[in-house]
């Protein structure tokens, strides 16, 4: 076996340098026909990194990605971040307006984009929408639209790089420091709009070189990631992870039980993390009883709590060796806590395990001051993994990280005797579909630019499938008519999918307290 020495990387370029000798001969990403072995993925990203600085990237410039897991998505990213740029990645869930509002608050000055995608053209979807600022566009897959466009194709832009800007490249990436921000992760919250999260390399390779050595990624594991790169999921549990280890990376762009059973027996993948809801497609899906899948040994949940049974479940009949849960969040690099995988079912299953070492876990109450063992206050985190802050926001970032250096998360859980984290609620207006965070000021920022709409107020309602789904509770401008279908499909054209509300309820008033305040709890009574 090849010896690991992944905690000596500063930054995630130096990473890259150091897997090239570490694991030459293990293939780094298998994609289709792509097959990029670990020796040679520091030249390919380096040529991305020219090309940037070709068309005037600066160190400490953003460069967004907008594009489904793919391997020129593992080389746009490695490579931007070798250029000394910052990685904004982009959900692909997300409409022209959405997407064109991030690269617009974040000042992107590239961007990386999927051709088509879900009988989606992205390029012509975003034409007319994109800032002045997004100076170059390229294309990183297929293209079924004539239509012209101001995108590069990814063979166009490859050659863009010469030997100087080569060079150029290669000092700048030697130059990236573990202080250096790596990326900038858009999250939502109770203000409506996403806030721009800035990660520092340093703290993603410290935090996931853990994750790597508690589930047990060893070299020339094959890891299918599903969970998507523009979540922490998919990128820093995801890629990221793979290559501090040695792990072959072996990106689906979208989850599909018969094509994810498929891969398994045909590539023989190893590593297979995901939501909750992934592992019950699995599990209800007919194929189970006849698929091979002899070969999973590793995978890692989270998002929600989960019956003790699924655990055992995913142990005794997908054959998984190792199954753990985590927590974290956008604001903590995406890990704070985890379980180990030799933990019994019921805890993996009902708390989200111990802080990782050098941080720290806190039940405080609303003054600030810690609680017993077993009593719930909002969860709050300190240590090396703490965001820098939010991008151009000192006011929430302040609000966010108190005097103290404690990041407040909003959740409220408890801890046990043995340091565990029980998540029992939320303080912060959240509920997630299928893994996904789900932001109701957001959703309803939305909604009240329809015509027709005067209120609303979404709240998260059960789920046997997602977990939980939107509620929208509508108050109609006077004269105005909606039903419930109208108002789900012009959701889905100004919103992602995730945020869609999967249930419409018109109300004539919403009820609300001594300071105008929605009363949600009276909402879910209704529901």
């Amino acid at each position: 076996m090849i010896e690991k020495k992944c905690h000596q990387a500063c930054s995630i370029p130096d990473a890259v340098f150091k897997a090239a000798g570490q694991f030459a001969g293990i293939p780094a990403i298998e994609d289709g026909s792509t097959k990029i072995d670990y020796a040679e993925l520091p030249e390919q990203a380096l040529a991305v990194a020219a090309s940037l600085i070709h068309h005037g990237i600066d160190a400490g410039d953003r460069v967004a990605i907008w594009a489904p897991n793919s391997a020129l998505w593992v080389l746009a990213a490695i490579g931007l971040q070798m250029a000394g740029a910052v990685l904004v990645p982009i959900n692909t869930r997300m409409k022209a307006r959405e997407a064109a509002d991030i690269l617009e608050r974040s000042g992107a000055k590239a961007l990386f984009i999927v051709g088509d995608f879900l009988n989606v053209d992205y390029p012509k979807l975003i034409e007319t929408s994109c800032p002045k600022s997004v100076r170059l566009r390229v294309q990183i897959s297929s293209r079924a639209s004539t239509e012209p466009s101001k995108t590069l194709s990814w063979e166009n832009f490859i050659n863009d790089s010469n030997q100087g800007n080569k060079e150029q490249a290669h000092r700048r990436a030697q130059a990236v420091t573990g202080s250096d921000v790596s990326d900038v992760m858009f999250t939502s919250g109770t203000t409506g709009k996403p806030k721009g999260v800035m990660s520092r390399h340093g703290a993603c390779i410290q935090a996931f070189s853990q994750y790597v050595d508690i589930i047990g990624l060893q070299p020339g594991d094959r890891y299918l990631i599903v969970n998507p790169f523009f979540h922490a999921f998919g990128y820093k549990a995801g890629w990221l992870s793979a290559l501090l280890a040695g792990v072959t990376i072996i990106p689906q762009t979208v989850f599909d039980a018969d094509d994810v059973f498929r891969r398994i027996e045909e590539e023989q993948i190893n590593v297979l993390p995901g939501p909750p809801t992934l592992y019950l497609s699995l599990l209800a899906h007919p194929r189970l009883a006849e698929a091979d899948l002899s070969s999973l040994r590793v995978a890692v949940t989270g998002a929600s709590t989960i019956p003790p049974v699924l655990i055992e479940r995913m142990r005794n009949e997908l054959g998984f060796k190792t199954v753990t849960t985590a927590y974290g969040l956008t604001e903590c690099g995406g890990l704070t806590t985890i379980c180990l995988p030799d933990d019994d079912a019921e805890t993996i299953a009902t708390t989200s395990g111990k802080a990782i070492a050098n941080t720290e876990v806190a039940i405080l109450d609303p003054e600030g001051k810690p609680l017993p063992a077993g009593v719930a206050g909002e969860i709050c985190l300190r240590g090396f993994h703490i965001m820098e802050g939010y991008l151009d926001n000192p006011q929430a970032t302040k609000k966010t990280i108190d005097d103290n250096g404690w990041l407040h998360t909003g959740d409220v859980g408890t801890l046990d005797d043995r340091g565990y984290l029980r998540i029992t609620d939320r303080l912060k207006d959240m509920f997630i579909n299928g893994g996904f965070n789900c932001y109701p000021a957001e959703i309803e920022a939305t909604l009240v630019t329809h015509p027709a709409i005067a209120q609303t107020a979404v709240i998260g309602v059960p789920d046997e499938r997602m977990g939980e789904v939107g509620c929208a509770f509508i108050v109609l401008k006077p004269n105005h008519q909606l039903e419930s279908d109208d108002v789900i499909q012009w959701s889905r054209n100004n919103m992602a999918n995730y945020k869609v509300p999967r249930h419409i309820r018109f109300v004539e008033t919403l009820p609300m307290n001594a300071s105008n305040k929605v009363v949600k709890a009276e909402l879910a009574n209704q529901f």
